[in-house]
């Protein structure tokens, strides 16, 4: 059987060294779409090592390499074909502040496998430590098309939370430059389907797609710059669910709600649309928590 749940759940983390400096942070950021208008001092923050701040979506390509998405299929127990493969979403928890430089120990490990019937998910939980303790702790959702059946557990509902229906606090339009994905891809995901026409021709798209990582980050970016006064070290927690693929070109319209927690932080609601396919949903269950 190409998954083998209990074996996977029982594996020992993989644990490997990463490190990174100012020019990964600052490459990452430019492949996100920062650095428009290339003198606003707002955007330095991202693109200027002087004024250096690392927005925490960082995390998941930190130390290079492929994506938990993509690393998740070398763990024990999992024996499964890349074209089968979808990453369902990504979840970040922040420990500390990403710092410009550094070096650290990452120990990923499979920690949930859920039997859908017609498909699998597994859920990669990667814990980042260095020299003073925790950094973050990541996870990524890897759903696997024609792998169930085994008679695991069902899991969470995959089905998307629709968007609040009040109208948004907040509402930003972010172009997606046509180089966006050939930027991005620089910092690790090296993926095909992203920059060759053949290739995503034959997985079924008009031409290739922007990572989905690529626009979790921008979709960060938007909620730090716009309701956190692009202050990075205040997100304590970033979630959100693939809901549909994004073109080099295109608009995307992120939406959100905004509402107090009980640690006297704030939570945001978030919704990215595609504007011209008629606001065809992107990012779905999208939440920001911030300190």
């Amino acid at each position: 059987m190409p998954i083998d749940a209990a074996e996977a759940l029982a594996a020992a983390p993989r644990v490997r060294e990463i490190a990174w400096d100012h020019k990964d942070v600052q490459l990452y950021h430019l492949g996100i779409g920062a650095g428009l208008p290339a003198t606003d001092p707002r955007e330095l923050r991202y693109t200027l090592e002087s004024r250096l701040h690392v927005l925490p979506s960082f995390a998941t390509v930190a130390g290079g390499g492929p994506p938990g998405v993509i690393g998740g299929l070398s763990m024990p127990g999992v024996d499964v074909v890349l074209a089968h493969v979808l990453h369902g979403g990504q979840h970040l928890r922040l420990h500390r502040t990403v710092p410009v430089r550094g070096r650290a120990s990452a120990a990923s490990r499979v920690v949930a496998a859920y039997d859908k019937g017609t498909a699998a998910v597994l859920v990669l939980r990667t814990e980042v430590t260095d020299a003073d303790g925790p950094l973050w702790t990541d996870e990524a959702e890897i759903f696997v098309r024609g792998e169930g059946g085994w008679g695991g557990a069902r899991g969470p509902s995959g089905r998307p939370a629709p968007p609040p229906t009040e109208p948004p606090d907040h509402v930003v339009e972010r172009p997606v430059r046509e180089d966006q994905a050939l930027l991005y891809r620089l910092s690790g995901d090296w993926n095909p389907l992203h920059a060759d026409p053949e290739f995503a021709a034959r997985a079924g798209f008009d031409r290739p797609v922007l990572h989905g990582l690529c626009t979790y980050g921008g979709t960060l970016k938007s909620v730090v710059d716009t309701l956190l006064d692009g202050d990075v070290t205040r997100v304590r927690e970033y979630r959100a669910r693939f809901a549909g693929v994004v073109y080099p070109g295109e608009t995307l319209r992120v939406r959100m709600w905004r509402s107090a927690v009980a640690d006297g932080g704030g939570s945001v609601r978030v919704a990215v649309s595609a504007v011209e396919r008629d606001d065809a949903p992107v990012l779905a269950d999208t939440v920001v928590r911030y300190g």
